[in-house]
C-alpha cells in the first residue's frame, strides 16, 4: 500500500518530505512487527540491541560508554537498559580494576542463549520485506547511507 493510503495524507510539500515521514513510518512499521516477537521474551528492541553489541564483543567485556556509542537508539539510556538485563540474567556488570567510574559488562550464558532463540527474526524480517529483491535491497541500503552522509 503506498505511504499516502496508510497514513490518509493526500500529498506532501515535497518529496524531501515524503521521503522522511517514509523512513519514519517504515521504522515504525518494522519495529511494530520485532515488538511482537521481543514480548513473547520480556525484550525491547533497545535491550535487544545492547545483547547483540555484547555478543560482538564476547568474551570480552564492553563499556557502557561503549554500548551508548554502538546503540542504534541515541537517546536510549545504556545505563538503564544494562541494569534491566541483569536483573533478567541476560548480562553481569562490574566495576572496572583500573577505573572506578568505569563499568564493564558482559553477556551472561542466559543472554547467549536468548539470542539463539532470536535468531528466528532474520526469518521474519526476510517475510516481512520480502517484496523487496536482493538488488532492490542493497540499492536501498545505498540510498540510505547516502542519505545519511550528507551531513
Amino acid at each position: 500500500m503506498m505511504l499516502e493510503e496508510e497514513i490518509k495524507q493526500k500529498e506532501f510539500s515535497n518529496v524531501y518530505n515524503k521521503l522522511a515521514v517514509n523512513i519514519i513510518y517504515t521504522n515504525s512499521w518494522l519495529d511494530y512487527h520485532l515488538q511482537k516477537r521481543f514480548k513473547e521474551y520480556d525484550l525491547t528492541s533497545s535491550q535487544y540491541n545492547i545483547l547483540r553489541i555484547l555478543k560482538g564483543q564476547y568474551p570480552e567485556s564492553a563499556s557502557v560508554n561503549l554500548l551508548k556509542e554502538r546503540m542504534l537508539d541515541k537517546m536510549s539510556d545504556a545505563s538503564r537498559l544494562v541494569e534491566r538485563l541483569r536483573v533478567k540474567g541476560f548480562v553481569e556488570r562490574e566495576t572496572s580494576k583500573v577505573d572506578r567510574r568505569k563499568v564493564e559488562v558482559i553477556i551472561t550464558d542466559a543472554g547467549l542463549e536468548l539470542l539463539k532463540k532470536l535468531e528466528v527474526l532474520e526469518t521474519d524480517i526476510e517475510q516481512l520485506l520480502k517484496n523487496v529483491t536482493v538488488e532492490e535491497a542493497e540499492l536501498i541500503n545505498n540510498l540510505l547511507d547516502k542519505a545519511r552522509n550528507s551531513h
